[in-house]
């Protein structure tokens, strides 16, 4: 069994290599844990700094918080050869301005999921959602 002290630091090497790997840090990466019945959720959002915007990049579910950051790592490692690169078109209520995000998913509706996470969806139009050519 690992000590709690050891549990904190795994967990936080472990963020900063998924931090690392992304190039993404700060403010501009959360880590959003929640506990679900008998598991623990991590949700990966990320924060545009140009329109200060959040858009969830993935979830994981697992039994504990090592299991989730190990399996978000695993993930963060892989995901551009498993899923198809989207570009989505919008702008937000009360905004003049149309902005231009990018998502990776298995789907286009995964790619509008993760653009609507944690928001009214009524607070953003959506002008186009493209599938990006394989480079």
């Amino acid at each position: 069994m690992e000590s709690t002290a050891d549990v904190h630091v795994e967990s936080a090497r472990i963020q900063k290599q998924i931090e690392n790997h992304l190039g993404i840090s700060g403010s501009s990466l959360l880590f959003e844990f929640r506990q679900l019945d008998n598991k623990l959720r991590l949700d990966l959002i990320t924060v545009n700094p140009r329109h200060q915007q959040s858009f969830l990049l993935h979830s994981e579910i697992g039994y504990d918080r090592l299991e989730v950051l190990r399996k978000m790592l695993e993930y963060v490692q892989s995901y551009r050869d498993m899923e198809s690169s989207y570009t989505v078109q919008w702008m937000a209520r009360d905004d003049k301005e149309l902005n231009t995000s990018y998502f990776r998913s298995r789907n286009m509706y995964e790619a509008l999921d993760k653009l609507y996470y944690g928001r009214d969806m009524n607070t953003i139009t959506v002008f186009s959602v493209v599938l990006n050519p394989v480079s």
